[in-house]
């Protein structure tokens, strides 16, 4: 599914010179390597206050933290994630809202947060997932009409842009004012806060876990900076309660390296993505995703709609080819939620049919044609 050897072949000298300088420096824990991989990840993505922590999973909790989130307000969010992004409004003790997702994107589908709105709802929590920006125009504009907070979990989308228009509401597209504002900026700033992984996967992974909030709201960055710390902004002075979740040196210093590399890294999973399209084209049964602008391919998506979708992936496991099935529940599904809230058949449908497959950027056309050929023979030998 993944190999990150050829990137780290490329960049081992300048990756073993990033871990000589925190090791010679002896400061593991925040510090300037950390402050400067803040800064340059905020310039990069065009936002006033980066914050690391330790996870994306912690960036989403702190991020509804800051919001002052917690027992007695709803957060609308979509089923079809990893499980973090719910588990995030859990653990701040308020209740997750389940909205369907769009068939094509795999995305919230703003007609369905719409009729979820209450007097409860204080945030939206869209998904920008497998790298394809959510329809943050229509859900932007729902959320100033209903004052409610937009925190963007972008996990999988570091240096995705949003580019307008978008489908909102009864399919009318967004205000040529809210598309004015959006075109083309990174997603993650699009809203109150972003939150931002960098578990080794990711478009932009660090070598351990690793996590960024970013806002524009001066405010907000404080909180947060005062939440990753055990809610204090200066040592022993404790104002709140808050967490152990700094971003440590070492892997800010591996990111510093990495990031500049990552727009040329997304153009390539593009291309990755336009190439699997072109091999795949014509192939009965399966549906192959669409190359949006703006879409980073963190991971390359196809439905196979027929209920064949396991019997095709251990085809495929035969003859050497990793696949994987991002995500096989439903969020409103799994053990901790089950029986708890209305169904979601878009999404259930969705968990039935996807198969992901090998990419990533540095992947050769001969093993995507392999892949497409391999699939191929699936598909007409019945699997």
């Amino acid at each position: 599914m993944l190999d990150l050897e050829p990137q780290y072949r490329a960049l081992r000298p300048a990756l073993e010179a990033a871990l000589e300088r925190v090791c010679g420096s002896q400061q593991f824990i925040l510090g300037e390597e950390v402050k400067a991989f803040e800064e340059e990840a905020a310039q990069y993505l065009g936002a006033a206050h980066a914050v690391g922590v330790n996870s994306g999973t912690d960036a989403l909790v702190i991020a509804l933290r800051a919001l002052d989130i917690g027992p007695g307000d709803e957060v609308i969010t979509t089923p079809f994630s990893f499980f973090a992004t719910a588990e995030a409004i859990s653990l701040v003790g308020a209740t997750p809202v389940f909205a369907d997702i769009e068939a094509e994107s795999f995305n919230l589908d703003p007609r369905q947060v719409a009729a979820l709105i209450t007097p409860r709802a204080r945030a939206l929590l869209p998904v920008h997932l497998f790298g394809r920006p959510a329809a943050m125009g229509a859900l932007l504009e729902l959320a100033e009409r209903h004052g409610l907070a937009v925190i963007e979990d972008a996990a999988q989308a570091f240096g995705a842009r949003y580019a307008p228009p978008c489908v909102g509401c009864d399919g009318q597209d967004c205000a040529p004012a809210t598309q004015a504002r959006l075109q083309a900026r990174y997603v993650g700033t699009l809203g109150a806060i972003g939150a931002f992984s960098f578990y080794p996967s990711k478009n932009l992974g660090a070598y351990g876990d690793g996590g960024l909030i970013v806002t524009n709201d001066a405010q907000l960055a404080e909180r947060c900076r005062k939440l990753r710390s055990h809610g204090s902004l200066v040592a022993y002075r404790n104002e709140t309660l808050g967490y152990n979740s700094r971003l440590d040196a070492l892997q800010a210093a591996i990111l510093r390296v990495k990031l500049p590399y990552v727009a040329e890294w997304n153009a390539a999973r593009r291309r990755v993505a336009e190439t699997y399209n072109e091999l795949l084209a014509g192939l009965p049964g399966i549906v192959t995703p669409a190359v949006t602008t703006g879409h980073v391919f963190h991971q390359y998506t196809l439905r196979l709609p027929d209920r064949r979708r396991d019997a095709i992936r251990q085809a495929l496991a035969e003859q050497g080819i990793g696949t994987m099935v991002y995500y096989p529940t439903p969020i409103h599904q799994l053990p901790v939620y089950a029986g708890q809230f209305p169904p979601q058949p878009v999404s259930e449908a969705a968990a039935g049919e996807v198969l992901s497959l090998p990419i990533w950027p540095e992947i050769a056309e001969s093993a995507q044609a392999r892949v497409a050929s391999a699939l191929a023979q699936a598909l007409s030998a019945g699997a």
